[in-house]
């Protein structure tokens, strides 16, 4: 099996066992239960529409192991045309869902992270790591599995490494060795959609020296293994999405995140791709941000496809005309291709790894982070605007409220303006939705923060450089050194 169906999806999910919690309450069932339900419905989507021959082309590709069609989120990007894909398919995946589907993307780029990283490692140490990898990808790809990628540690005091901190769990670690596999300790936070998932492939959350080796460590999991405990972090908007009607305006879509605690679990050598070979955490991480942060811009183009549409169709049935917002929507058009091709851009400058991958280019994939974690504030807001106060300030009443047989009949009529109340109390909470509720991503710190993408420019963007060509240009023949 290599593509499989919506109802296989759905019933991997119920037969794994449960451990995530919400409210102090365990969830039985994630396909059902309010506070995972959606999420589960828009990571299920690309299953859905593996009949459509449209959808099938952007979601599908060949596996470059197998020759056999796979899901494009299991696959190794070893071309730009492979990162333009993984753009597009970002971007129509918000426009189909309404909100992240992170729970595959973060876990797609994590193995891609590690195909380049445990290649290095093979070659350079001597580890089978890389071996151990294709076997397991290959086995996802023929199981068409769903998988969340988790990096980010607790990590305690900033000011110290994790091997200095009183509590070594801070960070995930490695507390014992074994011939036939590792255990670990510790904790990964605010991992996206892992509700959703039915593996968690783990990353190291830094770049390491050999005081904390420990930390440095890699491996796959099945999403129910013993010892794994999750608790489901997000808040739902004004928990309207444990209504109906239209305070749940996406069915079909929903972010959650979780907190992941290991109690000394047990990962199988074969499922280890890195055990203590800290010259190459911070490799990884790197390898990994240059893919996510390029591709993240496909992610907040598609949301900020929907905040237009649900902004215009917000005054539409307010009784104004788009003409009206001219300039707001252009803006809200260029923060879009500009997060979208500024990905495309660190794509197509990329290069290619030894081991066949495709990276792109770091310099580019970073500024693309800091565009990511501004532009699609800015398009909220041009949203909230146009869309007017009806679907910024919380003074819409609830589903409930709205079809009450006391005063149901009042509040529509109150609320009917050029277009019915219904439409234009949906077409208002979908802009509530995409700018201040549960359909908004991460774009401030989803695959790391702003300062963090600074350090990385600096790093690569050669100032030494643009300084000799001013030099030159300017005919001066002094040198002159940074003080």
């Amino acid at each position: 099996m290599a593509l499989r169906s919506y109802d296989q999806y759905i019933d991997s999910l119920k037969r794994m066992r449960p451990n995530i919690y919400k409210f102090d309450e365990l969830i039985e069932d994630v396909t059902t239960h309010p506070a995972t339900r959606y999420t589960v419905e828009g990571h299920s989507k690309s299953y859905r529409l593996y009949d459509d021959p449209k959808e099938k082309e952007v979601l599908t590709t060949t596996s470059h192991l197998t020759g056999e069609p796979i899901s494009r989120y299991l696959s190794i990007i070893r071309s730009p045309e492979d990162m333009y894909a993984n753009s597009r398919m970002k971007r129509r995946m918000f426009q189909l869902t309404g909100t992240c589907t992170g729970g595959r993307c973060v876990g797609w780029t994590s193995l891609n992270s590690i195909f380049a990283a445990t290649y290095e490692m093979d070659e350079k140490l001597g580890t089978d790591y890389h071996r151990r990898f294709l076997n397991w990808l290959k086995d996802a790809q023929a199981r068409d599995i769903t998988i969340a990628g988790a990096l980010t540690d607790p990590k305690g005091d900033r000011t110290k490494t994790p091997s200095m901190q009183e509590d070594p769990d801070l960070s995930l670690h490695i507390v014992e060795r074994r011939d036939d596999g590792i255990v670990v300790r510790g904790a990964k936070v605010m991992i996206c959609g892992v509700a959703a998932a039915n593996e968690i492939f783990i990353l190291p959350g830094s770049g390491y020296k050999e005081p904390d080796k420990d930390y440095a460590v890699s491996f796959v999991i099945p999403r129910d293994i013993g010892n794994l405990t999750i608790v489901e972090t997000r808040r739902p908007s004004d928990m309207r999405e444990y209504e109906e009607g239209f305070d749940t305006p996406v069915k079909e879509g929903g972010i959650t995140q979780a907190y992941l605690f290991f109690e000394d679990v047990f990962i199988p050598r074969e499922r280890v791709f890195m055990a203590g070979e800290y010259q190459f955490s911070l490799t990884a991480v790197l390898y990994f941000i240059a893919a996510y942060r390029a591709a993240i811009g496909g992610c907040v183009a598609g949301q900020g496809d929907v905040k237009i549409g649900a902004a215009v169709l917000t005054a539409r049935a307010n009784g104004l005309k788009s003409k009206v917002f001219s300039d707001k929507i252009n803006q809200m058009h260029i923060n879009n291709e500009t997060t979208y091709g500024m990905g495309i851009a660190a794509a197509a400058l990329g290069k290619k790894h030894p081991s066949g991958a495709w990276h792109c280019d770091m310099l580019l994939s970073n500024v693309n982070k800091i565009h990511v974690a501004t532009l699609p504030y800015e398009t909220s807001r041009l949203a909230q605007d146009i869309a007017g106060g009806i679907g910024e300030t919380g003074c819409m009443p609830s589903y409930k409220d709205f079809t009450s047989s006391k005063y149901g009949n009042l509040i529509q009529k109150y609320m009917k303006a050029r277009g019915s109340a219904e439409s234009r109390a949906r077409a208002a909470r979908l802009v509530e939705w995409a700018t201040i509720g549960a359909g908004v991503p991460g774009c401030m710190h989803g695959g790391g923060s702003p300062d963090g993408a600074k350090l990385v420019i600096r790093a690569t963007a050669n100032l030494e450089e643009k300084v000799e060509i001013a030099r030159r240009l300017a005919g001066i023949t002094e040198e002159l050194p940074e003080p």
